[in-house]
């Protein structure tokens, strides 16, 4: 299909170079016209054998080379058609491959049957910014194997309504099934906002999910007394005021009591490049969002703990535990915890169950693990 289509192209290319006529938009030869000075003795006033430069074609040639073009648009559509067809018969092969080998791998150690590393899934929205080391979206922050897949067309606008239209939701179900079949202990995602999925997600896996770092808000509540306060930091107060009915009803959790304190990052310097989709300073935010909490603190003294709401606080997390000693939540002890549910215990209990983690993440680009169709839908296409 590809000699083909190149054979077409340059058959094409060949009959452009003889007549020195160019072709229109769509490859082919424009409507065949009269010269001004009009046409040579012997054809008619409105002969049709004229081409716009002045040359003499023949109907049969025209007609030749649009028949050729058309034959070659109907190889690429039908070219494409066999990729994705191909990338969506790998995708559900490595899936299975995935599960296989996750359910049960043989170790050339001993003939043992060693079960596969634990590993995370990421889903993504449609958008795309350069993440800080700490960031959900950046595999180094994590010490075990992580997955990325893109929701097309799931913007952070979409993702903060709450309401997906009926495509987007169709293709969040689909990442949720491709990181199932991928063999991943649990699933989160790269917006707090994606708590609002949740119930969606969980009905079309076994797998946990806690698609927000406030799923860990009931254990940390349980682990002080009720006079004793905890603050919940997020990039914005204002937009996460709205989601306190679905923490309650996701978490068990009412918000709208007095233990908990919420905390908004919106005006720390150069915090604002969250917002924008930018890359943040993080060396230079994080002065500003120690002193945030600093004077928190100081009005809420009974506070206890942190918990980051924001999947871009947990590169400040460590600059919090030191400056005022109390321990942080966010986004990345929350992966920590489920995905510590799936993995070997070196200390104690059998041994020699799992393979080991190889230390090193998979390559990542942005909108990777898509099908071509998928790839046409996304919103922020410039870097797929």
């Amino acid at each position: 299909m590809a000699d083909r289509l190149a054979m077409l192209e340059n058959e094409l290319r060949s009959i452009k170079s003889s007549y020195g006529m160019p072709l229109t938009p769509g490859g082919r030869l424009p409507p065949l016209m009269n010269p001004p000075h009009g046409p040579p003795a012997g054809y008619p006033a409105q002969s049709p054998m004229m081409d716009p430069m002045g040359g003499i074609l023949s109907m049969q040639l025209v007609k030749t080379v649009n028949n050729q073009q058309g034959c070659i648009e109907k190889a690429a559509e039908t070219m494409i058609k066999q990729q994705d067809m191909i990338f969506n018969l790998t995708q559900q092969l490595l899936g299975i491959h995935a599960a296989a080998k996750k359910k049960e791998g043989l170790s050339s150690a001993g003939g043992k049957h060693l079960k596969e590393a634990a590993s995370l899934g990421v889903i993504r929205l449609d958008y795309d910014y350069p993440p800080s080391p700490g960031d959900i979206d950046c595999p180094d922050s994590f010490g075990y194997d992580v997955y990325y897949r893109v929701v097309p067309g799931l913007t952070f606008g979409i993702c903060q309504s709450g309401k997906a239209p009926p495509e987007v939701e169709k293709e969040f179900i689909e990442a949720v099934m491709w990181m199932d079949g991928r063999g991943v202990n649990g699933i989160t995602g790269d917006c707090g906002f994606m708590m609002y999925f949740q119930t969606l997600a969980r009905q079309h896996t076994a797998l946990p999910v806690f698609m927000s770092s406030l799923a860990q808000l009931p254990a940390v509540t349980c682990g002080y007394a009720k006079d004793e306060l905890i603050a919940v930091v997020t990039a914005n107060s204002a937009t996460l005021a709205p989601m306190r009915n679905l923490i309650r009803d996701e978490c068990g959790v009412d918000t709208e009591g007095t233990r908990y304190i919420f905390v908004g990052a919106q005006d720390v310097p150069g915090f604002e490049a969250v917002a924008a989709g930018e890359k943040v300073d993080v060396e230079k935010v994080t002065p500003g969002m120690v002193q945030l909490l600093k004077k928190t603190i100081q009005e809420h003294p009974q506070i206890r703990a942190f918990l980051f709401e924001c999947t871009e606080l947990p590169p400040y997390s460590d600059a919090v535990r030191q400056a005022f000693g109390l321990p942080v939540y966010d986004s990345i002890t929350c992966c920590d915890f489920f995905i510590a549910g799936a993995q070997d215990n070196p200390r104690f209990g059998i041994q020699n169950w799992q393979k080991k983690w190889d230390g090193q993440q998979a390559d990542y680009i942005y909108g990777a693990n898509l099908s071509h169709e998928d790839k046409m839908k996304l919103t922020n296409k410039s870097k797929a």
